[in-house]
């Protein structure tokens, strides 16, 4: 098992930034993928981006490509989403998750563990 905490949530005004990061812990072996989602109320989770977590290779969604950055500390086991000119339509519940498989995948469904979530709101 995984598990997975986010922290660093928070209210932010618009073109602000915020930083979350996940602490990993249990059999962090496993994890290939790491991966950020979002969720607001009445819609489905959202990719956000993914790392591969024995590597540096990244993928992100349009919706924040060239806004937010995924980095990673190994030997903390620790994984951070760095979220620059923040909009209002990126206040979300912002979730981190763990794939034991590869490559990095768009679905919610391939990640096997997940964090508590950490909310997330941009204000206009």
């Amino acid at each position: 098992q995984v598990q997975l905490v986010e922290s660093g949530g928070g209210l932010v005004q618009a073109g602000g930034s915020l930083r979350l990061s996940c602490a990993a812990s249990g059999r962090t072996f496993s994890i290939y993928v790491m991966g950020w989602f979002r969720q607001v109320p009445g819609k489905e989770r959202e990719f956000v981006g993914g790392m591969w977590w024995k590597g540096s290779s990244t993928l992100y969604s349009d919706s924040v490509k060239g806004r937010f950055t995924i980095s990673g500390d190994n030997a903390k086991n620790i994984v951070y989403l760095q979220m620059n000119s923040l909009k209002p339509e990126d206040t979300a519940v912002y979730y981190c998750a763990a794939d034991p498989r590869w490559p990095i995948s768009k679905s919610p469904g391939q990640y096997d563990y997940w964090g508590q979530g950490t909310q997330v709101t941009v204000s206009p």
